[in-house]
């Protein structure tokens, strides 16, 4: 039978689709194991960060099927690892296993892979391949491949509007302008990202807990807040959700560290020469403790001061059919002269959620890397 590595790779893929909540800080990959008569004998995805990866998972998925994989080809979206981390490399499990080709999408950014893992495939007489739907495995771990190439996790910038552009009445109420799906599929971008970010207005106007409620996940993202005087009350809600918080301050104040400590955050000081926290030294802090997708909910200060800053890599907006006539705005930012001078995005897609749009642009720079 004639192979089609396209069909095989789709089906690897959809294996990596289902590990979207669960492989934070590890890549998603999907695996799929094929034998001579064209027959996939055993499928898997990358578990929880310290569990079996990919490739092990179809291995084990073929020995429970009884299914022997020598000479068999195994289809997986991302370069089998080579080094010793929490789990031993995939390219030996395979190698013993006793395949005789992988079919790859991508070639692994981690410097401690990079290459490695095919080279130790050729040179155990392994044939290998490499390319087939690399762009659908790039775009499935773009955080990924942002932390490992830029030293920074990928920014989604997420807001919720009316057809003339406004986040919230001239009062500030905003719930709920997106209908219900909408907001499940926010929560649903919400559960794939390492983090979420907001800013103190956004806690001390709203007392949000930013977590994932509207789609099962088995993880919490952690929370990230911006407050460069440490106004947060130790009453917020967001400290009722068990995850990791992490609050970034420019405040020296010893007292207000010390009782929110006491509640589980970790408090870090990024101040720079403003008093403000330093946007890129937190984006750069992030990826050393493994943010790949960092989700942003915040207000308009907040917003501004990352689109001005260059960190927004995509936005991800909810546009309701309703026009409010007045409100508040997505971002507050400097006017400018020409319009040349205005940050660009390009659409990436455009989709019907329930009664609303959901709009993913992606920032011209962004494009780049």
């Amino acid at each position: 039978m004639e192979f089609s590595d396209e069909a095989y790779m789709r089906k690897a893929l959809d294996c990596a689709h289902a590990s979207l909540f669960i492989t934070s800080p590890n890549p998603r990959v999907g695996c799929v194991l094929v034998d001579e008569h064209g027959e996939v004998i055993g499928s898997g995805w990358t578990q929880m960060a310290g569990g079996p990866h990919a490739e092990i998972m179809a291995l084990r998925d073929a020995a429970c099927r009884g299914r022997s994989v020598h000479g068999a080809v195994a289809y997986v979206t991302l370069e089998p690892c080579s080094h010793h981390g929490r789990t031993g490399p995939c390219c030996d499990a395979l190698i013993e296993a006793g395949v005789r080709k992988v079919v790859a999408a991508i070639a692994d950014p981690n410097p401690l892979v990079a290459g490695c893992g095919f080279e130790r495939l050729r040179a155990a007489g392994v044939m290998v391949d490499v390319g087939v739907g690399a762009q659908a495995a790039r775009e499935l771990n773009i955080g990924f491949f942002s932390r490992m190439i830029r030293k920074r996790p990928w920014v989604r910038l997420k807001v919720a509007v009316s057809l003339d552009g406004f986040t919230a009445l001239p009062s500030g109420v905003s719930q709920w302008i997106t209908s219900p799906a909408a907001r499940a599929d926010g929560h649903a971008w919400r559960a794939r990202s390492c983090a979420v970010l907001t800013g103190v207005g956004t806690v001390l106007a709203d007392d949000p807990r930013l977590s994932v409620r509207e789609v099962q996940t088995p993880r919490q993202p952690m929370l990230v807040v911006v407050d460069s005087q440490l106004h947060i009350s130790p009453n917020a809600a967001l400290f009722d959700v068990d995850r990791t918080v992490l609050i970034y301050t420019a405040s020296t104040d010893g007292c207000k560290l010390q009782q929110l400590e006491g509640l589980g955050a970790a408090v870090y000081w990024a101040g720079n020469s403003e008093g403000q926290v330093d946007l890129g030294a937190v984006l750069n802090d992030l990826a050393i403790r493994g943010v790949n997708e960092l989700h942003v909910e915040a207000g308009a200060t907040l917003n501004g001061a990352l689109l001005r800053s260059g960190c927004v890599d995509e936005l991800l907006m909810y546009v309701a059919p309703k026009l409010l006539g007045a409100g508040l705005g997505i971002a507050r930012m400097r006017p400018i002269a020409e319009l040349d001078n205005a940050p660009s995005f390009s659409f990436k897609s455009i989709a019907s959620v329930g009664d609303d749009l959901r709009l993913v642009a992606r920032a011209s720079a962004a494009e780049e890397f």
